[in-house]
């Protein structure tokens, strides 16, 4: 197409595509309507190459790792976030990878991607187009610290259950997220639906094959990353996510460390310093280290006085130094915690009904997800993958 007009969105309309063929390529844009039309491919089931338009584009969110879109589909009016990062033509893009492999109900789903030529020559980005959800988790305890509040207790226990699903699945699958963040955590206000998004920093982890410890924002960092281990398993992610419900009950991030020394002082004065087993198991390398001797903080004068005693007791569970001592996801599902969850007649704060938390599939009730807590709760299905 000779002359092809300035694009609304991503890349400027004179370049040509890239010398490497790639699938999916922009094929056209009009400035008028601002309507964009790209050859996307699925994200999930078929690789047949299809038609997408898409218009209002706007930018909500950029970072290192690029630039994040938000777009509405011509065909049917729903909104979506367009991710689009640059990709090196030697290798596969990871998130891609991993993002059409999964498929559940609490975690975003990728609907199409498609490549975009850049400014400069040979330039190629990667564009996953996900499905639009207004809000985080983030954002809603930023809202009730600044009313000087906290989520109510009914809404932690929905998001944090949901984030453990998410995790239950993905890591069914050997895939560990390794950024789990309250950021990463978005939210329907209006269901109360949590879905895991940003797949950038994931990875499927094997066993013997050594990864990199500087992963995950710091805060939510675990010890043994801090320790240098390049061996870690999925176990990272459960700390991170008693993390984020440590931080959902304080009303601020438990352990605000400013460095990566500084984040391990903020854990020790609330776990004690680590025993030399507990550091072996961390990593084996930092067994000979000095550490100041610390007593552990008692987990009751960590938290408001009202925090429901089986709140603390889970985040007990979840932040201990030895990753194989915290519990799994699926264990955390099956929570005392989460007991009103269970209960047919609770309903959302907003008197709506709770979104789907029991569709679990054959395979997660063989991995014993939920428990038998779970059972008892009316509308058990198997529709969606859990």
């Amino acid at each position: 197409m000779s002359g092809r007009p300035r694009t609304t969105s991503f890349a400027d309309g004179n370049k040509g595509p890239p010398s490497v063929s790639f699938p999916g390529m922009k094929i056209s844009s009009k400035d008028g309507n601002k309507i964009t039309t790209v050859i996307a491919t699925p994200g999930q089931g078929s690789d047949r190459p299809q038609e997408v338009s898409y218009m209002d584009t706007k930018v909500i969110g950029n970072g290192s790792f690029g630039v994040v879109f938000q777009a509405k589909l011509c065909e049917t009016g729903e909104l979506v976030a367009i991710k689009k990062v640059l990709q090196d033509k030697r290798f596969k893009n990871r998130e891609l990878q991993i993002m059409r492999r999964l498929e559940h109900c609490n975690i975003v789903k990728l609907m199409y991607f498609f490549y975009s030529s850049g400014d400069k020559k040979e330039e190629v980005f990667l564009n996953l187009v996900l499905e639009f959800i207004p809000e985080t988790v983030y954002k809603v305890a930023r809202h009730h610290s600044k009313q000087k509040q906290t989520i109510p207790i009914s809404y932690i226990k929905l998001y944090m259950y949901q984030l453990f699903r998410s995790l239950a699945y993905i890591h069914s699958l050997g895939v560990c997220h390794r950024d789990i963040k309250p950021q990463n955590l978005l939210l329907d206000p209006e269901t109360g639906v949590l879905k895991l998004c940003d797949f950038g920093s994931a990875k499927h982890l094997v066993r013997g094959e050594p990864n990199v410890s500087y992963i995950c924002s710091r805060y939510y960092r675990a010890p043994e990353l801090i320790f240098g281990a390049t061996d870690y398993t999925t176990n990272i992610d459960v700390w991170s996510a008693g993390c984020v419900l440590a931080e959902l009950l304080l009303g601020q991030p438990i352990f605000p460390g400013d460095s990566g020394v500084d984040q391990l002082v903020e854990i020790i004065k609330v776990l004690g310093t680590p025993t030399r087993e507990q550091i072996r198991e961390m990593n084996p390398n930092y067994t000979e280290f000095k550490f100041p001797q610390i007593k552990s903080h008692p987990w009751q004068k960590v938290f408001r006085q009202r925090t429901p005693e089986d709140a603390i007791n889970l985040v007990s569970r979840l932040l201990e130094y030895t990753p194989s001592a915290r519990i799994t996801p699926l264990q955390a599902c099956a929570h005392k915690f989460f007991d009103e969850l269970r209960d047919p007649n609770t309903r959302l704060p907003n008197n709506r009904e709770l979104p789907p938390l029991y569709n679990f599939t054959e395979q997660g009730e063989r991995e014993g997800e939920g428990g038998k807590r779970e059972g008892d709760r009316k509308g058990w299905g198997k529709g969606e993958r859990g």
